[in-house]
């Protein structure tokens, strides 16, 4: 495999050419892979922390909001784009993300073992930082603003999330991550922090505002609505949406973005 190609080509205004970018993510995947333990676990709890910062900001946004059902969601979508912009351009591990792993494990790079140990590591990880978050949040009295009308945002959202027939959540979920994976496949184009930051926008914006399913951000998004009052989200009730969301991510990040990218510039012929 050849290495990267520092050089852009005259006709990529100063990006990276998808060529140079899947080996661009070959190489970072790989060193995801080889990553210490406690490293992966702290920028895993940072990237679980960052992705539920996204989705307090979200909530914020959509209360009360009198745009209209499209451009209210819109806005969300923008505003839950601070998660990934600051996993991206602060660096953090992200679940989510790290299924473009599958690209130097397709191409034999990484091992069985250390693409499911990297995934295990950062799930968790994720989990506890957006979990920890969402106590933070609770404590802050923020679910009070607009007379408790965030609060009853945040009840909202969770019920509409944990009342997802299992199939639907599996093609949210799938649908998903093709578009979170995408935008950091397109952040390897760039050569700039701005590039990036406007990598990310637009497919994070398209996904909140379709109503996709991310599993990270509902490790946040339903836990706190027990903070906003809401008492009878069960464990079971939780998992039930979490774990076909998961399932789902997987696949859309893994078969339909890094399998298929991966196909198309590095399977040897």
């Amino acid at each position: 495999m050849s290495e990267v190609n520092e050089k852009p080509s005259p006709s990529s205004y100063d990006a990276y050419t998808p060529q140079q970018m899947a080996n661009r993510v070959e190489k970072v995947g790989v060193a995801k892979a080889e990553l210490a333990f406690l490293p992966t676990f702290v920028l895993a709890l940072l990237a679980g922390a960052f992705i539920a910062f996204g989705a307090a900001f979200y909530t914020l946004v959509t209360t009360d909001s009198g745009l209209g059902f499209g451009p209210t969601r819109m806005l969300g979508g923008l505003a839950f784009s601070t998660g990934l912009i600051l996993v991206i351009v602060g660096g953090a591990e992200l679940f989510t993300g790290n299924n473009l792993i599958v690209m130097a494990w397709a191409d034999r790079k990484v091992s069985h073992a250390q693409l499911l140990r990297n995934w295990g590591i950062v799930f968790v990880g994720n989990f506890v930082g957006s979990l920890g978050t969402a106590v933070f949040v609770g404590l802050s009295g923020i679910f009070s603003l607009q007379d408790g009308a965030v609060g009853q945002q945040a009840v909202a959202i969770a019920e509409a999330k944990v009342a997802l027939p299992v199939t639907e959540a599996f093609f949210r979920g799938l649908l998903c991550n093709t578009l979170v994976c995408l935008a950091v496949w397109l952040c390897f184009s760039a050569r700039t922090v701005v590039g990036k930051i406007v990598a990310i926008v637009f497919p994070i914006t398209a996904f909140v505002a379709l109503g996709f399913e991310h599993s990270i951000a509902n490790m946040y998004l339903i836990p706190v609505a027990y903070f906003a009052g809401l008492e009878n989200i069960s464990l079971a009730g939780f998992l039930t949406n979490l774990i076909p969301v998961t399932l789902g991510n997987i696949v859309g990040g893994s078969g339909f973005v890094a399998l298929t990218y991966w196909a198309v510039y590095l399977r040897k012929r």
